[in-house]
């Protein structure tokens, strides 16, 4: 497990990084890469969505352009003054402080629930995906943005100690344990050289 997998140690981390988040962000993670993810969604202008991890709000500004029925949940109290700061505390987003493991939210709540740069935080990460199923209709969609394992080994054994990376095998592995049988993933680069995100998009069973 790597070292920023603890959620105490993830709070602290985000408590500094949620200061220069939004400049540092588009270098790995940029507004094209949101949407072309958010594009291969089915949302509809009537459909809930949750941001799980929403952070400061970079990925909730992008789902209200498609749905005004967004909600936001991070278990950082910094990064979410960050997003209150943009949206209000009683704007168009509700937000929530809670855990990825433990979403405090009724079953088939959301039509679709979206993660994106959270999941590598997740110490167990099959339970925050079985919450996500849990709370995301029959036939909705789930969503999730991670960091791609590296290729090269040196830069293999540097992710192992940080945080969550992981491949198209692992990523089977962690849905098909979550209860997930229709699902694919895809990678996206900001630009070559540049750290590649692997983004699945899974299918709640009927």
């Amino acid at each position: 497990m790597g070292v920023l997998e603890n959620k105490s140690r993830a709070r602290t981390f985000y408590k500094y990084l949620s200061k220069v988040y939004d400049q540092i962000n588009p270098f790995i993670w940029n507004e094209a890469m949101r949407d072309e993810a958010i594009a291969r969604l089915d949302i509809g202008p009537e459909d809930r969505v949750l941001d799980v991890g929403c952070g400061t709000g970079f990925a909730t500004e992008g789902l209200l352009e498609r749905t005004e029925h967004v909600y936001g949940l991070d278990q950082s109290a910094h990064q979410l003054e960050k997003a209150y700061s943009k949206f209000g505390k009683r704007g168009p987003v509700q937000f929530h402080r809670g855990d990825a493991e433990r979403l405090p939210f009724k079953d088939d709540s959301f039509d679709v629930v979206w993660s994106s740069g959270s999941i590598e935080y997740w110490p167990n990460p099959v339970d925050a995906l079985e919450e996500c199923r849990r709370i995301t209709k029959p036939g909705g969609q789930v969503l999730i943005v991670g960091p791609d394992y590296p290729s090269q080994s040196v830069f293999q054994k540097l992710a192992d100690a940080i945080m969550l990376f992981y491949d198209e095998e692992e990523a089977d592995r962690m849905f098909e344990d979550a209860g997930f049988t229709d699902f694919e993933h895809f990678i996206q680069q900001n630009r070559p050289g540049s750290p590649k995100a692997i983004t699945t998009i899974a299918q709640v069973p009927e």
